[in-house]
């Protein structure tokens, strides 16, 4: 689904992140597991990753990363009206997470929802609440990323556990003053051909968690690895290319690329493709692992906070996710 730029300019205002404090390293995993940390690190470029406490939530990891978002914004919880979560890892199946977190911000103004895009979730966000603000339905808004994918990991798959971790990254959006930046393109798409790449088969209507299959981890995470490496190259390059033209830039022009933290492997073939060179691309895979929804917003913030672009600069975000899903959006700063 492609984008005109909108006579009305939505421009990031903040940023923000949250991860937990404990931290899972390569050599944990190999007592845990059937593998080594340099098996791990040169399959993936995965050093360690985040796991949340037990009694840690979704909507509280989101919480500490919109508060985040909110100062960095210049933006009061009450000012808030509009709060996108992208999640796969809901507190609960019902209410959304967004309402726990408009509950914990205290922002009662805010209308609040979720949406389930997996890795793909915060562009698609983007994209939507850049669509709300630009019609005048909305004057600002929320997005946020955040999984707890500790929870749906088969601890005994070497294959799966070692690439997932827990965090929540958010920013805010609003009307972009003719002096600010701006999302200047988004692009977003899936092919519900693929589904079976990469999902979690039990715990929905489809197969119901019962006494009888509780054992049977099928409530977490399945993969088929390198069915999905080449859909997620083939589709992240596509999405990129599109938004890059459609804002009228170029390889030279962009500052920085973000983008997926899923597996270094993919994040080097999209610099090949896109002719961007390694030290434009924004890497922290090797800190969280893959965290779905939150990747990619907790890279955002991390590389806008140690100044890996400025004010003025040309960024591009591309993403891809269990659906199979994709986007990209292509931002001045």
């Amino acid at each position: 689904m492609s984008e005109l730029i909108n006579s009305l300019s939505v421009c990031i205002a903040g940023t923000g992140s949250y991860v937990p404090e404990r931290i899972l390293t390569n050599a944990e995993l190999s007592q845990l597991v059937d593998t080594s940390e340099e098996w791990i690190l040169s399959r993936t470029g995965i050093r360690e990753r985040r796991i949340a406490a037990a009694d840690e939530t979704t909507s509280q990891m989101a919480t500490h990363a919109a508060r985040r978002a909110l100062e960095d914004a210049g933006l009061s919880a009450e000012e808030l009206e509009l709060i996108i979560v992208a999640t796969i890892t809901p507190d609960t199946p019902t209410p959304a997470t967004a309402c726990y977190i408009q509950q914990n911000l205290g922002a009662n103004r805010a209308v609040a929802f979720d949406i389930s895009a997996a890795c793909s979730g915060f562009l698609y966000a983007m994209k939507i609440a850049k669509r709300l603000i630009a019609s005048g339905a909305f004057k600002n808004a929320i997005i946020i990323g955040a999984e707890k994918l500790s929870s749906v990991t088969n601890w005994d798959d070497r294959t799966t556990c070692v690439l997932f971790g827990d965090g929540a990254g958010a920013a805010v959006l609003r009307l972009a003053a003719p002096e600010e930046g701006a999302i200047l393109a988004t692009e977003m798409g899936t092919d519900g051909n693929l589904t079976h790449l990469l999902r979690i088969p039990g715990g929905g209507t489809a197969c119901p968690i019962t006494a009888a299959n509780v054992n049977d981890h099928l409530f977490t995470l399945t993969m088929l690895g390198k069915e999905v490496f080449k859909h997620a190259v083939n589709r992240m390059k596509e999405a990129a290319e599109k938004v890059i033209e459609r804002a009228g830039l170029t390889a030279e022009s962009i500052a920085c690329v973000i983008p997926h933290q899923a597996n270094l492997r993919i994040i080097d073939a999209i610099a090949d493709r896109l002719a961007v060179p390694n030290d434009r691309v924004f890497v922290n895979l090797d800190k969280y692992g893959n965290t779905s929804a939150a990747a990619i917003a907790i890279a955002l913030d991390e590389a806008n906070r140690s100044g890996a672009f400025k004010r003025g600069d040309n960024i591009v975000l591309v993403v891809f996710g269990a659906g199979l899903t994709w986007a990209a959006a292509a931002i001045r700063w």
